[in-house]
């Protein structure tokens, strides 16, 4: 009987364990944005400063959607809304909870160098030339992307989306700089590439980009009840656009480390992380 007993309570203190190690795990879903890279990684530290152990999973945007509403992530600060990746939002938005704006002032669009002689998207009809008849663009399932098929069609422009990456995208930017020739690309405000080259960005008359975004905290189901604290600095988590710019443009330097340069932002913003963290 005895022997039972104290198996029983090892049993029981193992369990207990357990779940105190759990209750100190977090697993952050992030797409590989330059902005969602920056906030994520700031996110993580200020997290490990409170003793938890955080996972961050680098995903599609329909994945990282997916995993916080299944509960295999536990939130993600990358969330675009209301219109970049509304779809998403639509399908899953009973199954997970929205906490709210992490970056307000965000934005979608087509940019060019601030030289061109391009100022709005209707310019394109018969200016297409200018920039070999293309829009430079990123993941074909991007909601930007989705959002630029749309204008195309809206505008009823004679261009052709060319699918690719961010990096993709970045370098034909770059080059086109380089070179002194026009090009326009699918672009976001927070990105790095606002902080080192002068752009600006087409006016949508016709509204297909909609108007301003944010960026958004999103949590799994129960994290409120299971993890409080957790819970209570992701309510409290915000970036502004000049900040993620600044980290993104730092992390673009040759031998860069975003854990590094999030380091430094948190070294150089003490008060407004101990403000989350309270």
């Amino acid at each position: 009987m005895r022997a039972t007993t104290l198996g029983a309570l090892l049993c029981l203190a193992l369990t207990q364990t357990q779940a105190e190690a759990a209750s100190k795990q977090v697993r952050i879903a992030y797409v590989e944005w330059a902005d969602a890279v920056v906030a994520t990684n700031i996110l993580k530290l200020a997290l490990e400063e409170k003793g938890y152990e955080v996972k961050t999973i680098p995903l599609a945007a329909a994945a990282m959607w997916q995993a916080v509403a299944t509960g295999d992530a536990d939130a993600s600060v990358a969330a675009w809304l209301p219109v970049t990746q509304a779809a998403y939002y639509e399908k899953l938005k009973n199954r997970l909870e929205l906490i709210g704006p992490n970056v307000t002032g965000a934005k979608i669009g087509w940019a060019v160098p601030a030289s061109s002689d391009l100022n709005s998207i209707e310019d394109l009809k018969t200016k297409a030339s200018e920039v070999g008849g293309q829009v430079i663009g990123i993941d074909p399932g991007a909601g930007i992307m989705k959002s630029s098929e749309a204008a195309i069609k809206t505008y009823g422009l004679p261009v052709k989306l060319v699918d690719g990456s961010d990096a993709t995208m970045t370098s034909a930017l770059k080059d086109a700089v380089r070179q002194k020739k026009d090009i326009v690309v699918t672009a976001w405000t927070p990105h790095w590439m606002f902080a080192r080259y002068e752009l600006k960005y087409l006016a949508d008359p016709k509204k297909a980009f909609g108007d301003d975004e944010s960026v958004n905290t999103i949590v799994r189901k129960g994290l409120k009840d299971d993890q409080p604290e957790v819970y209570a600095i992701l309510k409290k988590f915000k970036l502004s656009v000049k900040d993620e710019e600044a980290v993104m443009a730092q992390n673009e330097e040759k031998g860069a480390k975003p854990a590094e340069t999030a380091a430094q932002w948190i070294a150089k913003n003490r008060a407004t992380v101990d403000g989350w963290l309270k």
